[in-house]
């Protein structure tokens, strides 16, 4: 994982091209499929509470617990079901909020790619 925590306080990307390096799934959230998972951190706080970037994920379908996370689909398609919860339909444009502790489980439909900040 890289992280550019001494960059300037400033700074853009863009996300659509942005390079992203392999973040393997454990083996036992995988229910179907062959989900890769990509991921860049763009940014993360000193004290490693807050972090934002980018994240991807190719079709399949997986199991996860959230973080307190505020995410922005740029590409691709995918329904998220939250256990107890409401069954979210995500895709470019789409804000998505998941509470801490949520599990999940992610069907994804067309390889997915979205900007993220997490507050751990």
């Amino acid at each position: 994982m890289t992280t550019f925590d001494q960059a300037p306080a400033s700074f853009a990307v863009h996300i659509p091209d942005a390079e992203l390096e392999p973040e393997p799934l454990d083996p036992a959230q995988i229910v179907s499929g062959e989900p890769v998972v990509t991921g860049k951190v763009l940014w993360e706080s000193p004290e490693g509470k807050q972090l934002r970037g980018i994240w991807q994920i190719t079709p399949g379908v997986v199991t996860d617990t959230e973080a307190n996370e505020l995410f922005v689909v740029v590409s691709g398609r995918a329904t998220v079901a939250v256990e107890g919860g409401a069954t979210l339909e995500i895709g470019p444009g789409d804000a998505c909020v998941l509470r801490e502790g949520d599990r999940t489980t992610w069907t994804v439909h067309e390889t997915l790619r979205k900007a993220y900040h997490i507050s751990l």
